[in-house]
């Protein structure tokens, strides 16, 4: 039996999608979600082979719910917006369904699910995915603090310092951990705001209140909070090309 979830926030749209599912009889809805906070810990628990996902829902979009998540299955947008559907698929989804959903096209995307979920793992659709995602400008960061979600607004974010395989995101409500690469924030952090000062710093600009020469042409930044961050000779020309010294 294929395991389908449904998350979107229109409750007619999910109306329609398990309607449209009754006709196929090795398919079942184990549940449906209204927001991106509840769908993600429902696909960690039920492990569905196929989730319907909404890319605007409120308090968290598709595309940052499937940031969070460790396993992703195979995914068919579902949208209101069409530049938004273009994108999804551009992305490498399953399939996007523009609503209203006709049901030829709900049949044109089942059958294009049945024929990658019998020979292709979700894997790889999903890191396509996640790469395509990445060059996206962010306005927030999705990070999970133990079992809770939280969301990190761009304007809150003091420096990023990187940590092995992942990032740490300071900000005025603490230190959060993202497994997430420094060369994908640079590129989706606004270059006028945010300067890559070391290969283990990114630095909100106005955050920084003065900084020292130190050894070798390299300089420490302090910042408003008196941390304190490296800043190599590559960076500090960088930074000088955006603050205009």
């Amino acid at each position: 039996m294929i395991r389908v979830l449904i998350i979107d926030d229109e409750p007619l749209a999910r109306l329609i999608l398990t309607e449209y599912l009754t006709a196929h009889v090795d398919m079942t809805v184990v549940g449906e979600y209204s927001d991106g906070f509840e769908g993600a810990k429902a696909i960690q628990e039920h492990k569905p082979d196929l989730v319907f996902l909404d890319i605007q829902m409120p308090k968290l979009t598709g595309f940052e719910m499937l940031e969070i998540l460790d396993e992703v299955p195979h995914i068919i947008f579902t949208t209101a917006f069409e530049e938004f559907a273009l994108k999804a698929f551009e992305k490498s989804a399953v399939d996007y369904l523009l609503k209203p959903i006709p049901q030829d096209r709900f049949e044109q995307a089942l059958k294009k699910f049945r024929q990658l979920h019998a020979t292709q793992s979700a894997t790889p659709l999903i890191e396509s995915l996640k790469s395509e995602i990445d060059k996206e400008t962010l306005e927030r960061i999705v990070v999970k603090n133990g079992t809770q979600i939280k969301l990190i607004p761009i304007q809150q974010i003091y420096y990023l310092e990187a940590y092995d395989d992942y990032v740490k995101i300071h900000c005025a409500e603490g230190m959060f951990l993202k497994n997430k690469t420094m060369a994908s924030f640079e590129k989706q952090l606004d270059p006028k705001q945010f300067v890559r000062v070391h290969r283990s710093f990114i630095v909100r600009v106005d955050q920084l209140a003065k900084i020292e020469p130190m050894e070798k042409e390299s300089f420490r930044g302090i910042l408003r909070n008196g941390e304190k961050v490296n800043i190599s000779k590559s960076g500090y020309t960088r930074l000088k090309q955006v603050i205009g010294l």
